[in-house]
């Protein structure tokens, strides 16, 4: 039975070395796959405190950093009401080697010019098509990961690109902020450049399973694009969670830029002490992924969410007021472990409930929908803390968050 098992898997197309029974570091293509986004993400972690540096050294303003990211994030938006057309459409493995070398060229350039001055205008126009770039990779890294695993492990392997991805995260910003206190922001991006050629190179080795075989036909692209809106659109409990988000995405989208603000103006403290405390904050996201299959398997998608989100409401609130480093990194932990949780969630039972050739547009209308007022909310949420301050904005955003998790018992969420 155990060899007509291997064959029916040869035969379906599962790369080889997959064993259903097996523990996920014994998947050869999911372990390469693995260490290359791990990679990916450490150097993103030295982006993620570098170039809000970069602005802030340039202009010394939290406004032109939430600016920063609300083009970033804009950017995103539009990719993403295509992306799931063009990751539906093209081969998937191709398409995530191309984002990281197009990031690693542009991200690149970024230290090559600084070195000849400040430049703020050009992270206005590399951000943009980098993030937009992103969000192409991101939506295709969701659709790969259901060809790496069986639909039961989702929540598991998902977990574990997560927490692996978190433990770089706490290991980037502290270097990031050592990187930049010594040497300037601008070579922690190169850093960053650099992470994106490896992760390429791995994906290049990692062979996933074939997708199953769509119709000869091809559809008209704006039917694509609604395609996957309505699937959104039909599925109560994913409605639910887009409507939720959209409003969560808008409070929470500038809360690095605040926190970096709060540690550097209001508190007076230095560029290491920026990466320390987002290196602590990430020892939560690994928490909160290592826990996430066990405590959903147990209490069920909608109290896990529901709870999640409540979570990050109140690590929030206590954020804008905190005045102490210990306790601020602390409560960046509990913020990113609620997060986490409730991202991975989320995005396990969407590639659980969604057909596969669907899985691409319907990720893209899901991020696009709930992600598209986001951008203005970074905006306004750092322009208001620099003009009302960092306590009363926190405060009045992480309260907020807390009714958006009271509102999820009142919709399908609850009962997921």
């Amino acid at each position: 039975m155990a060899y007509e098992a291997r064959r029916d898997r040869r035969a379906s197309g599962a790369p080889p070395s997959e064993d259903p029974a097996s523990p996920l570091w014994r998947h050869r293509d999911f372990v390469v796959f693995w260490a290359a986004q791990t990679l990916s993400v450490l150097g993103d972690s030295f982006a993620l405190i570098a170039l809000p540096l970069l602005v802030l050294e340039a202009t010394g303003s939290v406004a032109r950093m939430g600016l920063l990211t609300a083009v970033g994030g804009a950017a995103s938006v539009v990719a993403a009401v295509f992306a799931g057309v063009v990751v539906d459409r093209v081969d998937r493995r191709r398409l995530l080697i191309g984002c990281d070398l197009v990031r690693m060229v542009l991200y690149g350039v970024i230290p090559v010019v600084w070195l000849f001055g400040p430049k703020v205008w050009l992270l206005y126009a590399v951000l943009p098509v980098c993030e937009a770039v992103g969000m192409l990779f991101a939506v295709g890294y969701v659709t790969v990961v259901r060809s790496l695993v069986d639909t039961g492990r989702l929540t598991e392997a998902n977990g574990r690109l997560n927490a692996t991805a978190a433990a770089a995260g706490v290991l980037g910003p502290v270097c990031a902020g050592v990187v930049a206190a010594w040497t300037g922001p601008a070579t922690a991006v190169g850093v960053d450049a650099a992470s994106f050629g490896v992760s390429a190179l791995c994906t290049l080795f990692v062979r996933f399973r074939p997708r199953p075989a769509r119709a000869p036909e091809r559809t008209g692209l704006w039917r694509d694009l609604r395609t996957g809106a309505a699937f959104l659109r039909r599925h109560p409990v994913l409605r639910s969670l887009t409507v939720l988000l959209f409003v969560f995405s808008f409070l929470t989208l500038g809360l690095n830029d605040l926190v970096i603000f709060h540690l550097k103006h209001d508190l007076g403290h230095d560029d290491g002490t920026v990466g320390t405390v987002m290196a602590v904050g990430a020892l939560g996201t690994i928490t909160g992924a290592l826990l996430v299959a066990r405590v959903r398997r147990r209490l069920g998608f909608g109290a896990v969410w529901t709870g999640s989100v409540a979570l990050c409401g109140i690590a929030f609130a206590g954020i804008a007021w905190a005045r102490d480093v210990p306790v601020l990194a602390a409560l960046c932990a509990l913020f990113l472990a609620g997060g986490g949780m409730a991202g991975t969630c989320s995005m396990s039972l969407r590639q659980e409930i969604t057909p596969e050739p669907l899985l691409g547009r319907v990720t893209s209308a899901f991020w696009t929908l709930h992600y598209s007022v986001a951008p203005i909310g970074a905006a306004v949420l750092t322009w208001a803390a620099e003009h009302r301050g960092t306590t009363s904005v926190g405060l009045v955003a992480g309260g907020c968050c807390v009714l958006i998790a009271a509102a999820a018992l009142l919709t399908p969420v609850r009962r997921a």
